[in-house]
């Protein structure tokens, strides 16, 4: 039996969808992914083959086989690793297939068994709310994840952790919503020394809403004053941060 994990492959800030299928077949022992991945996907084997032993879980002596579909779809990215995990531990029996068919899952694992960021979760997050599923995804990212809206949100530190959890032995709370902290990384505008129709024209821009065209010779201040501007916009609000991701 072929086992089924859902994540995604980003074409720009697009999350396609990519089904990740797992078999265990008879035959000399060896694991192999297709589906046209990139080298960090490849490398995947051998990130899996570790985490699970980190856990006291060994790989069948098998025929693995993992497809990525659709296969004409190029696959690049650490992210692949948490999917691929998943799939064969559904297709060895160590995880449930109803539960966790509501989920994508998206994390780069460490060789001792940890999920670790990856790029892309905010938009696979969306991409799964827009399919009325949840998201796996890193612990560090699960305030990001969180931000899609209305979608279940698992978070877990490691491996392990995500098991007990589907085997109902630890509970993984849904993270809040949490945008990355910025303090002290915008310029201020009251660095600029003179300038003052400048400002002036940055302040009513901010205050109204206004589109705001720089034009001038090289030096003239241009990128000096565009840098601040977002020093004198209001916070974003959810909604609004979305549609400028």
């Amino acid at each position: 039996m072929v086992a089924h994990v859902e994540t995604v492959a980003f074409l720009g800030i697009d999350a396609l969808a990519v089904d990740v299928q797992v078999q265990l077949a008879s035959g000399l022992p060896a694991f192999t992914v297709v589906g046209l991945p990139d080298k960090a996907v490849a490398e995947s084997r051998e990130r899996v083959r570790g985490a699970l032993g980190a856990i006291g879980l060994a790989l069948p002596p098998k025929r693995i086989t993992v497809n990525l579909a659709p296969a004409d779809l190029p696959k690049e990215g650490s992210h692949y690793d948490l999917p691929i995990a998943l799939g064969l531990l559904l297709a060895m029996d160590v995880l449930p297939r109803d539960e966790l068919a509501e989920y994508n899952a998206v994390g780069e694992l460490s060789l001792d068994g940890r999920l670790t960021p990856v790029a892309g979760v905010l938009p696979a997050a969306v991409a799964a709310q827009g399919q009325g599923r949840g998201l796996i995804c890193p612990l560090e990212q699960g305030g990001e994840a969180a931000w899609a809206g209305d979608l279940r949100v698992l978070a877990p530190d490691n491996l392990l952790s995500l098991i007990n959890h589907f085997k109902g032995s630890q509970v993984l709370p849904q993270p809040a919503p949490e945008l990355a902290d910025e303090t002290g990384a915008q310029l201020d505008l009251a660095d600029i020394k003179g300038q003052e129709s400048a400002k002036r024209a940055l302040e009513v821009a901010a205050a109204g809403g206004h589109n705001l065209l720089l034009i001038g010779p090289p030096g003239a201040g241009k990128s000096m004053l565009a840098e601040r501007l977002p020093g004198i916009l209001p916070p974003l609000d959810a909604r609004e941060a979305l549609g400028i991701m």
